[in-house]
């Protein structure tokens, strides 16, 4: 059952997403869906926390894991889109569109921008980059612009959780509450998942290892 542990985590992630986006364009703009798509997207950012954790953890024997588990990957990126979709749909329709699409789009065209010139294709992966990308060519800058580009969408994610959560019908107590609960779930998560900060992926972590046996031979 363990071995299947970092899978649920995902496919869960991905039904709390649907219902976000369900909820996200339902013609209601009562303030207490905005108590709901805060659990829901909290919900699935702590599922995105651990699955990778569990998968490291409990791995299938080798040559034994499930035929869909070929892609993993895929479907842990689809994830991660439809739960951020999801809130920035929800903050469009329900808070404010203005400054929703503002800035949405410019860091859609960023992110769009770099995984290009990153990967060489648009939604990468290390293990997928082209030839000429960055990744290839210079995997040092590359992963420094990856993560930076992360804490960059950590930062909007956490703006907009926050206008989210201070929107809703929650008495002020109880924002002021949740919000202090979650900043020490963040510093927690933030001291347990230190090494996964610093990794691109999994694979990125494999092409680091033999590019610093590569320089180390050439030496």
């Amino acid at each position: 059952m363990k071995k299947y542990l970092a899978d649920i985590l995902t496919f869960t992630r991905i039904i709390l997403a649907i219902i976000l986006i369900v909820i996200a364009v339902i013609p209601n703009d009562s303030k207490d869906l905005n108590c709901i798509a805060f659990s829901l997207f909290v919900i699935g950012e702590l599922t995105d926390a651990f699955d990778g954790t569990c998968a490291s953890k409990w791995p299938f024997p080798k040559g034994k894991a499930p035929k869909y588990r070929k892609y993993a990957a895929v479907y842990d990126m689809a994830a991660d889109i439809m739960l951020a979709g999801g809130l920035c749909l929800f903050f469009l329709n329900k808070i404010n569109l203005a400054l929703g699409l503002s800035v949405g789009i410019v860091y859609s065209v960023l992110a769009t921008m770099l995984d290009f010139i990153i990967y060489g294709k648009f939604l990468g992966h290390p293990d997928t980059a082209t030839k000429n990308s960055l990744m290839v060519k210079n995997f040092d800058l590359a992963k420094t612009i990856v993560l930076t580009r992360r804490n960059i969408y950590l930062a909007l994610i956490f703006a907009a959780t926050t206008v989210t959560l201070y929107d809703s019908s929650w008495p002020l107590e109880v924002k002021i509450t949740i919000t202090v609960i979650a900043c020490a779930i963040c510093l927690a998560l933030w001291i347990f998942l230190a090494q996964r900060r610093h990794n691109i992926s999994r694979d990125a972590v494999d092409i680091e290892k033999k590019l610093s046996k590569k320089n180390k031979s050439t030496k």
